[in-house]
């Protein structure tokens, strides 16, 4: 066990000091707990490495708004103890640090594992909106759904304590902590740049994953060049829990088999690899990896040096802030005649202005709110409602910056104001059932 210092994850070791290290990555909402089934095994030849997200687990609530700062975060505690060179298998978010960790530090990852992970985890949209139910309700919501996402129906009925665990796992995460993650795989996406990850990859989903499924990994497997798919039977999206003994076998046999040695920086040399592990499971459960190799995604042309076109800082900002679902919907109307207004909001209105440093979203989106009551526009004021609960602004707080703008715009203005912010709250916040 650890002491977590803010820039650093909560951990455990189990296993044999001397044995390489194999890291198991959570996933949103769990603990490391969640791979319990798989430690006996692993540890026989492993030093098993498992640790907390900020907040779960009862690890200090220090939020962590983005994958790269969660893989930062724990190759900061690696180094402080020691360990180089490690195996990485991380389910869901856990599965995208090992990604993250593949493409910024290849140097340190000797064979990968991605269970229920996905190069883009559905849309910004869905994980803002859960951020924004999870503002408002608290955890509740979440964690009274979590088994309908985790779990088979099946799996769910026959086994209540562990349905009741994964309720109370979610229950008891900090919701800041929580509701950054979301924020973390809102911003997550690395389609275009899986053809440089060069480390040996297992890709590992359950059949009924409806989170993340079987079409998610078949995109890894065809953008990664050294990964196979092993798809699990009978298993949804927290599948090491659903099939614990197919997943140990199948980790067992990739890990033992595709340990890619490191690169000696002072002889220019590759070490020689130690003979491989033998796995040391009884005959496996018919579950079979079926082993998929396609070609690298193309990767996208390198822009020209010089000033950043700010339409493209725009687009990504207006996404984040307005979703895709209204930037879609704006851009797919766009024609001879209104196109050239499009591309002006995008670039000036979202490129300069809100990009800018000097006043975070929240604070813009207080100003935007207050302006658009005072000139009446109540169309804008329902996307910016939503915008501003996206933006991290709680129901309590449009409330007091629509009631300062009754005393400075008017009354008349406000009223109306309160009506179609009524009805986006309403419709933003509550949780589906």
């Amino acid at each position: 066990m650890s002491e977590t210092p803010a820039n650093t994850l909560q951990y455990r070791f189990d296993g044999p000091e001397e044995a390489p290290v194999l890291i198991l990555g959570p996933s949103l909402g769990t603990t490391w707990h969640m791979w319990d089934r798989q430690v006996p095994e692993l540890a026989k030849n492993w030093r098993v490495f498992r640790f907390d997200l900020p907040g779960h687990g009862g690890a200090p609530a220090y939020p962590a708004g983005s994958v790269t700062e969660l893989a930062g975060r724990l190759l900061s505690t690696l180094d402080a103890l020691g360990v180089q060179r490690f195996g990485y298998a991380g389910c869901a978010l856990g599965g995208a640090v090992g990604i993250e960790l593949a493409l910024r530090h290849p140097e340190r990852l000797a064979s990968l594992a991605l269970i229920a992970a996905s190069p883009r985890f559905g849309t910004a949209d869905e994980f803002r909106q859960r951020g924004v139910i999870v503002r408002t309700n608290g955890l509740d919501p979440m964690a009274r759904t979590s088994p309908e996402r985790w779990f088979t129906g099946g799996f769910a009925a026959a086994q209540p304590a562990i349905t009741e665990w994964a309720v109370q796992m979610v229950r008891t995460t900090d919701p800041g902590c929580y509701i950054a993650a979301c924020e973390a795989l809102a911003a997550f996406d690395v389609r275009a740049e899986l053809g440089r990850i060069g480390v040996p990859t297992l890709v590992l989903v359950g059949s009924d994953d409806q989170v993340t499924g079987p079409a998610e990994a078949r995109t890894l497997v065809a953008g990664i060049p050294d990964a196979r798919l092993a798809v699990v039977p009978g298993a949804s999206h927290l599948v090491p829990v659903e099939q614990p003994a197919a997943v140990t076998d199948l980790l067992v046999r990739h890990f033992s088999t595709a340990w890619q040695p490191a690169f000696d920086t002072t002889t220019g040399q590759m070490a020689i690899p130690a003979a491989p592990v033998k796995p040391v499971l009884a005959a496996p459960p018919p579950v079979a990896p079926l082993a998929e190799i396609a070609p690298a995604a193309a990767q996208p042309q390198v822009m020209g040096t010089g000033r950043p076109d700010p339409y493209d800082a725009g687009i990504k900002v207006r996404r984040e802030v307005l979703g895709d679902a209204h930037v879609d919907r704006a851009l797919a109307t766009a024609d001879e005649f209104s196109g050239d207004f499009q591309e002006f909001i995008t670039r000036y209105a979202w490129g300069e202005i809100w990009d800018r440093p000097g006043l975070d979203r929240r604070s813009r989106s207080c100003v935007t709110l207050t302006a658009l009551v005072a000139g009446g526009h109540l169309d804008e004021l329902a996307f910016h409602t939503r915008a501003a609960l996206r933006n991290g602004l709680t129901p309590v707080e449009i409330k007091e910056v629509l009631l300062q703008a009754a005393v400075y715009c008017g009354v008349p203005a406000a009223n109306s104001a309160f009506k179609v912010a009524q009805q986006v709250i309403r419709e933003e916040t509550t949780p589906q059932e």
